[in-house]
């Protein structure tokens, strides 16, 4: 066998397309008449395959030749044929984006699967197998937690467990992966599935990651840190996690364009051997949280004839260092400052992508502004909230109220502008385990919503469902607005309400646009396993 994983197909334009595939052993990987050599990382091989000459707003079938042997589909294969649909370029009849985030993979565990319950988008794969060509969405945008690489599955743990050992020093733990071989294993268990695959095969994946593809709380503080440089196999889990990530994730968010400007990927493809010690290189650069420049970016755009989406690393990103906290660096918000504004009059419907919502319930928004004014405190009271910053995952945009401050300028100002106006923006993210659409009420002509799915496929502990249902209660942001403003947090620039939601439980969403008009589906998983529609919300009048 040839193909270990994929194909996935990645960034569609007008006339290319990347398809990303990982192989056994050092090969040729061919698709369309186009041709890539596989690179080398511990041991694993992987290459993405630039295909281009193709015709705008074209459906093409295609299969995957490694050396020579067509590896997909497979022979016998149940599934429709794989397909790349490339876009027109300019404003087309409208865009059908998928998304969602925290998908935990099956486990073989008959108990805690059924816990789990139903993985929504292998409901949605399954559905779409039995529909035509022209159903299929435009994008599937996964928004963190695409692996969970400190939350293993039962048969993972026993996997490691007879790996582990060492010295004190260099003992690795029973139940979170260290090595890049680790993560490819997590990597194709997850994405493993035949309708999944089929599905990534077919329809254009974007992704970003979020907490759980490194460790639960990535990131939160500087504190939060300190404590994990201090654990003597981190070095190993964050090169190993940010090479992964690089490997399996970030590279397919990239255009032809992008890869052929992109130093890192120019050096690596042409490089023979383990490409390892290349890869380390990068994740300690990426790594580096000062207010400098590191050198690369995770945050990507793409335009999606009269959509743009933009992308936002808000994990890796972070400024945590020298005591600054801060969501993103100076140079990043000014690098989505001029992604926000470029040629904005060819624009109907701006998306954002954050792994962490930007608005979250209102109570909630004002608790985490308020620790975090007293996380900056010296002394016990200092400590203490940091304590409760990590305990809590208040680690949120509003955790960060400089940075969400700049960020809702940003996005009311691009909606207030006179004459080149979007008709939407629409910010998409995740993590928070429950789904919602939450209006922004500003002066502006276009309408800004934050649309929230989450989880994908996860169990959602029982006291999580009455603490958010409170924490979306006007009574309830009543009074902690008043606490907020008491202790010294500004208030917002703008007010918000829940229009739609909150859902909990497994689900799917669906962002449709047409011409200048947009609508939000959310769908569950009915016991039979096929989706249910739980809530529609019009975006514009």
């Amino acid at each position: 066998m040839g193909l270990v994983l994929g194909p996935i197909l990645r960034h569609v334009g007008a006339t290319t397309a990347t398809v990303w595939v990982q192989t056994d052993a050092q090969a040729d990987v061919e698709v369309l008449g186009c041709h890539a050599s596989t690179f080398e990382v511990s041991g694993s091989h992987y290459a993405l395959v630039v295909v281009d000459g193709l015709t705008p707003g074209s459906t093409t079938e295609y299969c995957l030749h490694v050396n020579g042997t067509q590896e997909w589909p497979p022979q016998g294969s149940e599934y429709p044929a794989s397909v790349i649909q490339t876009r027109v370029g300019d404003r087309d009849d409208g865009l059908r984006v998928v998304f969602g985030s925290c998908r935990y993979p099956k486990t073989g565990d008959a108990t805690l699967d059924e816990k789990l319950g139903w993985d929504a988008l292998d409901c949605y794969a399954r559905r779409l197998i039995g529909q035509p060509v022209s159903e299929l969405p435009d994008v599937v945008i996964l928004l963190g937690d695409q692996v969970y690489a400190d939350e293993l599955t039962p048969a993972a743990r026993r996997h490691l467990a007879g790996r582990r050992g060492g010295s004190i020093r260099t003992k690795r733990p029973p139940d979170e992966v260290v090595s890049f071989t680790e993560y490819e294993g997590l990597y194709r268990h997850t994405w493993g599935d035949p309708e999944i695959r089929w599905l990534m095969s077919t329809v254009p994946i974007a992704m970003i990651f979020d907490d759980h593809d490194i460790r639960d709380d990535w990131n939160t503080s500087a504190a939060w840190r300190a404590s994990m440089n201090s654990v003597p196999w981190w070095r190993d889990r964050i090169r190993a996690g940010l090479a992964s990530y690089w490997v399996y994730q970030h590279l397919g968010n990239l255009s032809p364009t992008e890869l052929d400007a992109d130093d890192d990927y120019r050096q690596i493809v042409a490089s023979s051997g383990d490409c390892w010690p290349l890869l380390a290189d990068l994740a300690d650069r990426a790594d580096d949280d000062t207010d400098g420049e590191k050198g690369l970016r995770f945050s990507y755009r793409w335009d999606l004839g009269g959509s743009r989406l933009i992308m936002i690393d808000s994990r890796n990103g972070r400024i945590l260092s020298g005591g600054a906290r801060k969501m993103l660096s100076d140079k990043e918000f000014a690098w989505l400052e001029e992604q926000m504004t470029d040629d904005l009059d060819a624009v109907d419907h701006l998306i954002l992508g954050s792994s962490l919502p930007w608005l979250l319930p209102p109570a909630l928004s004002d608790l985490q502004a308020i620790n975090e004014i007293a996380a900056d405190r010296a002394g016990l009271r200092g400590r203490l909230a940091e304590k409760i910053r990590q305990a809590t995952d208040f680690e949120h945009w509003p955790a960060f109220m400089k940075s969400f401050r700049r960020l809702s300028d940003l996005i009311v100002g691009v909606a207030a502008r006179s004459g080149a106006a979007p008709a939407t923006v629409s910010v998409l993210s995740g993590d928070v385990h429950h789904s919602y659409v939450a209006r922004a009420d500003h002066p502006g002509a276009a309408s800004v919503h934050q649309l929230v799915c989450s989880p994908v496929h996860n169990h959602v502990p029982a006291y999580v469902k009455p603490a958010l249902e409170h924490a979306w209660s006007p009574r309830v942001a009543r009074l902690t607005h008043a606490w907020a403003r008491h202790v010294g947090s500004p208030a917002p620039s703008m007010t918000w309400s829940d229009v739609g939601g909150p859902l909990f439980g497994n689900t799917i969403a669906t962002l449709v646009t047409e011409g200048r008009r947009a609508r939000v589906v959310f769908e569950q998983p009915r016991d039979d396993g096929t989706l249910a529609e739980m809530t529609g919300v019009f975006l514009t009048d």
